[in-house]
């Protein structure tokens, strides 16, 4: 089996699910590389918010939880608005677990949901690997990844950074500027 054996599981997890869905986190970032290049001690996917009641529908048998003010509370299903953006899912057989990060979207744009100015159209968003596992953009992961950098973060930044086309680079740096101006990265994106 792959490096990405946990990605092809999520992948066969989500088959049958007929709406937009992307490996986001660390996972995508090895994605986009084409390696594994560090352990990962979860893995998430991103779902539109106005698609979470498929979400509901799609893991009928997992648990899901929601996170609320940093706590987990069960999700009965009800219209999950903002802040609340997480889900919590585990499988009650196998204790196989899983992070649905819901993604804001307008027409045809992806809004980050911490700054609303910050769009990236739906194309660009997104990527597939060439084994046909969907995953959020790399540049898309750094923006989030940018709040509150760990080292993991900041590794991560450096290892996907040379793989990012220079329009990829200058959209990161364009919203990093509009929303955290201050940002290390943005000094290092200048170079790259």
């Amino acid at each position: 089996m792959t490096e990405f054996q946990l990605c092809h599981r999520i992948k066969e997890l989500m088959s049958g699910f007929d709406k937009p869905w992307f490996i986001a986190g660390g996972w995508a970032i090895d994605l986009h590389i084409g390696q594994k290049t560090r352990e990962h001690k979860d893995i998430e996917i991103a779902v539109f918010r106005h698609d979470q009641a498929h979400v509901k529908n799609h893991l009928k048998q997992w648990r899901l939880q929601k996170v609320v003010n940093g706590e987990l509370v069960i999700w009965e299903g009800e219209n999950l608005q903002r802040p609340i953006h997480e889900i919590h899912c585990q499988n009650v057989i196998d204790g196989t677990s899983l992070e649905v990060l819901l993604n804001e979207i307008q027409h045809n744009d992806w809004i980050f949901r911490r700054d609303e100015r910050i769009r990236y159209s739906f194309e660009k968003m997104k990527s597939v690997h060439k084994e046909g596992i969907p995953y959020l953009s790399p540049e898309v992961v750094l923006l989030y990844k940018a709040k509150d950098t760990r080292a993991k973060d900041q590794e991560d930044f450096l290892r996907v950074v040379d793989f990012l086309s220079s329009e990829e680079k200058k959209w990161l740096q364009t919203a990093i500027q509009l929303h955290m101006p201050h940002h290390k990265w943005l000094e290092l994106l200048v170079r790259y």
